[in-house]
């Protein structure tokens, strides 16, 4: 079965404005900067007490918060544009971002569903054919629904017949999804609209007549939808063609408000899967409903809430699952519905040395993607667990897909790379022959540059990966401009991807490097462990040590030296350029979780409280505090140059983390470098970001860095025109 489900794992006041903030070697007489008004707020953690005096960002609805965000982005802007390698650059990325390119088609019913970008469209348009050869048709276009590219696809499925699609829209970036249904024959949208949507998409039931999806109850008029706590989530039955009000309750549980609920329902029609998650957690249970018996129980099959659990196919009462139950890095089981008991589980695939993704069942064998390093490897299982050979790949590099059904002979995948821009191949299970389908043509010279992987010792001894692109000519002399960029949380790989937006860093004679940190996927799950929780700081520990390594072995000096993070990434950032201002040049931390000890208070926060735990909690608060970047800024400490980015739309990591951590770092810096916050109007944690606004973004940071960093731009070149020599 095609995996349909969907879980929670899965964030100013008057004064004087200067239009550019100065790179002056000596502080300047006044702040350049608006003026970040203090309050006396104060908290008492368990004994320690704690002041907050910028708690007033906290109210994106306050007027005078939006004239902190408005003053923030006229210093921020004003000095951006002071900046003559800006238009260059920008031009750039939208040369090499106008390429072509496809999602991995899925064959539904007799027709193939793709999505497609000419280029330079904000949102990618959804086609169908009816072969691959066929002239594809539109099915929605979601740059019509808006003029500003804002209104996105977030979630897609289409109906066993390929008749309906259940599609969900998000606005602006945010997480809540508007869910509608198109006629797939007429295109046009029935009458249905579900609201009050996050982290589900549909799953349809065999009959076509309906789906199954998970919402939440409609938020407090008085409150801020966008920063209310999510809590209670419920399953439902939606019938087409009734009301959202007449939909279906399947399951909640009132009792566990921090439960929510993925479903899927088996190929073979017999049985609705529900997973149940709790916030971020490595960890879920599976209960299980027959379709066919009216009135059928709920019932629970793995309760124990003791391992990551993902439903792969079954075999009438066979149940296969990935699950890292007594195996770290995964394994398949098969667990008979009969005598469900844990004895009785039979191991199919065992464990290896490489870290298990995820597994399909197609053309009745099992096709397992695995990370070895942090690269793709592809596995053919029999259904008895004989490993019958691999999918070769292009390289080292990343691939995903191999959608479909146990009867299907064909399916279709995804490779890219550092500098090998989305290939689509096509793989004939009758064959075991990949031919491409559509592969990218993008226009740079990706046989100038080279990724290597290395590894170094962190603090502790322990052996990290790195990946390092950069131009082959490369000379180790110490004056490499380079950008270092780590995620480490959440069990979430790092690898190999394409980026239009680094290929540009290339040109400008940079150097990318990715560290595969603790606390990420991936080498299971006691590298996520050895990164989070009590661990946390080996995290900041990794990525300190793979900067003071590029600077030991000559690949760049302190000055040149900027990372770069988003998300749990920009926490990585802010942590670490607390903890050793004096080791980086520049700082980019993207949409960050900054202040460790109210996160859980906002929108979805709670749920990282598996991977951060809660400063609610005496033993939790001593650790957080420790790292937490808001609380941890020195007044009188030189920092490095740093541009914080976040989205006033942000309803995942909430806006006010980046509001009062550059209020924070403006009052406390000693240093003639500039810090500074843009703020994105109309958007979000960055899903469904339009193609204008993440190319202004991307340019407004390499511009950042090039000023910063002191990186030579020719601005005299033809295109490519960007190069550092």
């Amino acid at each position: 079965m095609q995996r349909k489900t969907a879980t929670l794992r899965a964030i100013w006041m008057f004064g004087t404005i200067l239009p550019l903030v100065a790179f002056a070697e000596t502080p300047p007489a006044r702040s350049p900067y608006p003026e970040s008004k203090k309050v006396d707020q104060v908290d008492d953690f368990h004994g320690t007490k704690v002041a907050d005096p910028y708690r007033w960002l906290e109210n994106l609805d306050a007027p005078e918060t939006a004239a902190w965000v408005d003053a923030q982005n006229a210093v921020t802007f004003g000095m951006l544009e002071q900046i003559p390698a800006r238009e260059a650059i920008q031009k750039r990325l939208l040369e090499i971002w106008n390429y072509e390119r496809y999602s991995a088609p899925n064959k539904t019913g007799e027709r193939y569903f793709f999505s497609r970008n000419d280029g330079l469209q904000n949102q990618s348009v959804m086609y169908w054919a009816t072969s691959l050869s066929a002239a594809p048709t539109v099915l929605l276009d979601p740059n019509t629904l808006s003029k500003d590219g804002t209104v996105a696809i977030s979630s897609l499925t289409i109906s066993d017949d390929g008749k309906k699609m259940a599609y969900g829209l998000s606005s602006a970036g945010s997480d809540w999804v508007e869910m509608r249904i198109r006629d797939v024959d007429t295109g046009a949208d029935l009458p249905d609209v579900l609201k009050w949507i996050k982290f589900s998409s549909a799953a349809w039931t065999p009959d076509n007549k309906g789906f199954y999806y998970s919402r939440y109850d409609e938020p407090p008029k008085d409150k801020n939808q966008y920063q209310v706590s999510n809590y209670n989530q419920k399953l439902y039955y939606h019938e087409v063609g009734t009301p959202q009000s007449a939909d279906k309750l399947i399951y909640e549980r009132p009792d566990h408000k921090e439960w929510g609920f993925g479903a899927g329902v088996t190929d073979d029609g017999k049985f609705l899967i529900i997973s149940i998650s709790q916030g971020t957690e490595q960890k879920n249970r599976v209960y299980y409903q027959e379709l066919g018996k009216p009135d059928a129980m709920i019932v629970p099959l793995l309760d124990g809430f003791d391992a990551e659990y993902d439903f792969i196919d079954n075999d009438g009462p066979i149940f296969w699952f990935k699950t890292d139950k007594d195996a770290p890095r995964s394994r398949i089981i098969a667990i008979d519905l009969r005598k469900p008991q844990p004895e009785n589980w039979q191991q199919v695939v065992a464990e290896t040395e490489d870290t298990m993704q995820g597994a399909n069942l197609l053309g009745n064998r099992f096709f397992v993607t695995y990370l070895k390093n942090a690269c793709t490897t592809i596995g053919i299982y029999d259904l008895a667990g004989k490993r019958l050979g691999d999918v070769p790949l292009p390289g080292l590099g990343s691939a995903s897909g191999f959608g479909g059904k146990r009867a299907d002979t064909e399916t279709f995948y995804s490779y890219t790379s550092f500098t090998v821009p989305p290939t689509i191949f096509r793989y004939d299970l009758k064959t075991d022959e990949s031919t491409a389908w559509k592969q990218s043509k993008v226009n740079f010279q990706p046989d100038r540059y080279v990724t290597t992987q290395i590894s170094y010792p962190s603090k502790d001894g322990t052996k990290i990966p790195m990946f390092l692109t950069h131009r082959k000519d490369l000379q180790l002399n110490g004056e490499n401009p380079t950008l270092l960029y780590g995620y480490g949380g959440f069990n979430i790989p790092i690898t190999p991807a394409f980026s239009p937006a680094y290929v540009v860093w290339l040109e400008l004679g940079g150097i990318y490097a990715v560290a595969n940190i603790r606390g990420g996927g991936e080498f299971g799950t006691a590298w996520h462990d050895a990164g989070r929780l009590k661990n946390k700081q080996n995290v900041f520990d990794d990525f300190i040590a793979a900067g003071e390594w590029l600077i030991a072995n000559k690949y760049t000096r302190s000055s040149r030296l900027a990372i770069h993070g988003r998300s749990n990434g920009g926490l990585l950032v802010g942590a670490c350029m607390t903890q050793r201002p004096d080791l980086f040049g520049a700082a980019l931390p993207g949409v960050g979780v900054l202040d460790m000890l109210r996160f859980h208070k906002f929108s979805i926060g709670w749920a990282w409280t598996s991977d951060y735990g809660c400063a609610d909690k005496p033993d939790d608060f001593s650790v957080l505090y420790a790292y937490s970047p808001l609380h941890n800024l020195k007044p009188g400490t030189s920092y490095p140059a740093t541009m914080i980015t976040t989205g006033d739309h942000d309803d995942r990591v909430d806006p006010s983390h980046s509001f009062k951590f550059a209020a924070a770092l403006q009052a406390a810096q000693a240093g003639p470098a500039p810090t500074l916050i843009r703020i994105e109007k109309a958007a979000g944690h960055g899903a469904g970001k339009p193609l204008s606004k993440q190319v202004g973004e991307w340019a407004d940071q390499w511009a950042f860095l090039v000023k910063t960093l002191d990186v030579k731009v020719d601005l005299g070149h033809s295109s490519p025109l960007i190069s550092s020599e």
